[in-house]
């Protein structure tokens, strides 16, 4: 994994209090992960930086999209995402980042990569399914739809089928209920 300056906070030059940046996102970040999950990203992220006397509090928060295809169709759509993540950081004899709320670093460093931080928080508030917003309201006209329509149809004739059965069965499935 190559490193991009773009995302190191040297904090050694920083006043106390709050500082913000912000970094706009796009599939040449998911590539230093080689994470290529999606066709196209278009994220927005804030980080508010606050520096204290012995620790740091920073605050990431995302919101954009992704172009994704969807598991049902196989058709790419752009899935809106957001979230937010907070860390703490201290300073101790060892780096140990062990705790995902907690980031412990060494004395004498100077700069925190935050790069790590963002790609986790994008990443997992991608939902597990992803359903195109056309299907969920019927208006998307796909092959793949269609066919699915087709076949829930037949199962519902196959249920009706056995729905429909000879009267002189009934009585012997009521034995089966009279328990």
């Amino acid at each position: 994994m190559s490193k991009s300056k773009e995302y190191v906070i040297p904090f050694v030059g920083l006043k106390l209090g709050k500082h913000k940046f912000e970094y706009q996102i796009d599939n040449a970040f998911f590539e230093i992960f080689d994470y290529n999950e999606f066709q196209n990203s278009d994220i927005r992220v804030n980080v508010v930086f606050d520096k204290k006397s012995n620790l740091f509090e920073i605050d990431f928060k995302h919101k954009g999209t992704v172009n994704v295809p969807c598991d049902l169709t196989g058709e790419d759509f752009d899935l809106p995402i957001k979230g937010k993540l907070k860390l703490i950081v201290r300073f101790g004899d060892t780096f140990n980042n062990d705790n995902e709320e907690l980031l412990i670093l060494p004395h004498g460093e100077f700069e925190i990569d935050i790069a790590q931080y963002i790609y986790e928080m994008i990443v997992l508030s991608i939902p597990q399914r992803r359903v195109h917003p056309g299907v969920k309201d019927g208006s998307l006209k796909t092959e793949a739809l269609t066919k699915l329509k087709e076949l829930a149809i037949e199962e519902k004739k196959k249920e009706e089928k056995e729905e429909n059965t000879d009267p002189r069965w009934d009585k012997l499935k009521d034995l089966l209920t009279d328990k």
